[in-house]
């Protein structure tokens, strides 16, 4: 999956009809609305398991994992592929197995109905967070995330799925966004839920570098992929990036240090207990920089509309009034003892343990 530049498929033929999975909520139904109007697509055609609310586009009920499919999209030249599970609430394994299975059977049925191009979304998590990492990581950096039971894990098992099917269906042009941190209404994740938390939990000897991709920049780009503007792996985000001394500038909260083998151990001990929804590893996400050089897209003449600070800012906003730890919603009882004791992040969540032991003896 290299990148490559192509010439926009509205200068050389007629505009292409453009299909959209998971339509009905969420990101998807954020790109439908941006291209039911588009003069850009001679028709846009959502799919979904229940109809949405946008109109002037053709509706197709049906689950994606149907092998159906390929009958439903025979008269589709892109399709964008957003019906995914990145829920941090779902059960890992039914995740996993929602994921891949309508991941392959998109992948398969654009190949048997002869669609000429499909972008689906990943992150830019897939390059892995270190302390070494270079700021930023170009689009080409190796993929080093550690696989796991996490939204990262399925996302490089989707990806190991996309290069099986270049080798197995050379015709299929298939492009692949990474966006960085994603920002936005609806949006609920590792990242966003660390800026619940009382403190910004930071590992001792490195600072991360904060970068986010705004929904609706996500969303433009995906609009240039579909359009065959960009190719191959594209990398989504704002503009650089901000240290760590402009994120607690911007938000008002203060950083808490840890040594990395408190930090992941415990958090690895939270997740085997059930306690907290994500693995150790999500945690260098928060601690340790991944910062994408989006090339292609810049290249290409797209720029995000959003900049990391503005993206924070409507996080923090968007945030206010929630509270976590480890990725782990508290109600406001558990907040306020956390936040009284500053036992922040990881470290807060002792009680949480203790809690969990009481409940299991009882």
């Amino acid at each position: 999956m290299q990148s490559e530049d192509l010439v926009p498929t509205s200068k050389r033929l007629r505009p292409p009809v453009v299909a959209v999975t998971g339509a009905a909520s969420g990101l998807g139904r954020a790109f439908l609305a941006k291209v039911a109007s588009s003069a850009d697509f001679r028709r846009v055609v959502a799919i979904d398991e229940q109809r949405g609310d946008v109109p002037d586009v053709t509706w197709r009920v049906l689950d994606i994992r149907d092998p159906l499919l390929a009958n439903r999209i025979s008269d589709v030249d892109v399709l964008v592929h957003l019906g995914t599970d990145e829920s941090l609430d779902t059960d890992h394994a039914e995740r996993r197995r929602y994921n891949l299975r309508a991941a392959q059977t998109v992948l398969t049925a654009c190949a048997a109905a002869r669609v000429r191009r499909v972008v689906l979304v990943t992150s830019a998590m897939v390059y892995g967070a270190a302390a070494d990492n270079p700021v930023p990581l170009p689009e080409d950096a190796p993929v080093a995330a550690e696989p796991d039971t996490g939204l990262v894990g399925d996302h490089l098992e989707i990806e190991a799925l996309v290069r099986r099917s270049l080798r197995a269906h050379p015709g299929l042009e298939v492009t692949v966004l990474r966006p960085a941190a994603l920002v936005g209404p609806g949006v609920d994740t590792v990242i966003t839920r660390h800026f619940e938390a009382p403190r910004l939990l930071v590992v001792k000897g490195c600072l991360p570098r904060w970068q986010f991709c705004h929904v609706d920049d996500l969303v433009s780009a995906l609009e240039a992929a579909a359009l065959g503007k960009v190719g191959g792996v594209v990398a989504v985000g704002s503009e650089g990036w901000l240290e760590m001394e402009q994120v607690e500038e911007i938000s008002g909260l203060k950083r808490f240090e840890l040594p990395a083998g408190v930090t992941f151990g415990t958090a690895q001990r939270l997740h085997r207990l059930g306690i907290t929804p994500t693995a150790a590893t999500d945690l260098h996400y928060v601690v340790y920089p991944w910062v994408v050089d989006g090339v292609a897209l810049r290249e290409a003449g797209w720029k995000p509309a959003w900049t990391n600070e503005a993206a924070l800012r409507e996080l923090l906003e968007l945030c206010e009034g929630r509270h976590a730890v480890v990725g782990r919603r508290l109600s406001g009882k558990e907040a306020t003892i956390t936040a009284a004791g500053a036992t922040v992040a990881v470290i807060g969540t002792a009680a949480i343990v203790r809690a969990a032991r009481r409940k299991r003896r009882t």
